[in-house]
């Protein structure tokens, strides 16, 4: 399985960031291939390097200006070099199987929502998860049931996400993945 991981370009403020990067792409690397955004920088280098070191391999996609700032890791598998921050994710979408979160900030988020949305509109089927390290994603979690106990979504979305805190169990969660029905699929769509 080709899992894409959307984490921080920073280690954040506990130990146990770093430690689930690790595990993660070793992990990832016993079971397929690592996507993720290139980088060789904070929670994103480790997991490359926890990938590479247990011999996996490893596809990072990054835009020409984040290379050029030299943030880009330079021992992948192969890095993919793009024009813009879009193309980049449409690309990760396209080489990967399932996504997982890591912790990370903003960008992590739009990242992951975006893939979240895609799955609603049934524009792919792939898993949607969180590795919650100490809790991080319980607020996050939280907040998805509110949305749905307000009527923004329904439940078999919310259901659809994995977290998990452990990586291997969230990988397995990614391997039975059965996908609900697209969003629109019980209405008409209108031209």
């Amino acid at each position: 399985m080709d899992v894409c991981v959307f984490c921080g370009s920073r280690d954040g403020a506990r130990p146990e960031y770093g430690a689930a990067a690790d595990a993660a792409g070793r992990a990832i690397a016993a079971r397929g291939r690592l996507v993720y955004g290139g980088g060789k920088v904070g929670l994103m280098g480790r997991v490359a390097d926890a990938a590479l070191d247990a011999g996996g391999e490893v596809l990072g996609i990054m835009p020409r200006a984040l290379v050029e700032a030299e943030i880009a890791h330079d021992g992948l598998t192969r890095l993919m070099t793009v024009e813009t921050m879009h193309e980049r994710k449409a690309a990760m979408a396209s080489e990967s199987d399932a996504f997982l979160t890591l912790p990370g900030g903003m960008g992590t988020f739009e990242e992951i929502f975006e893939q979240i949305t895609w799955a609603q509109l049934g524009i792919h089927a792939k898993p949607c998860g969180f590795l919650n390290v100490g809790g991080y994603y319980d607020p996050l979690k939280a907040m998805i049931d509110r949305v749905v106990e307000e009527g923004f979504m329904r439940a078999e979305y919310r259901d659809m996400l994995v977290f998990g805190e452990e990586i291997e169990a969230v990988l397995d969660a990614f391997a039975a993945h059965e996908p609900p029905a697209p969003k629109w699929s019980e209405r008409p769509v209108k031209p």
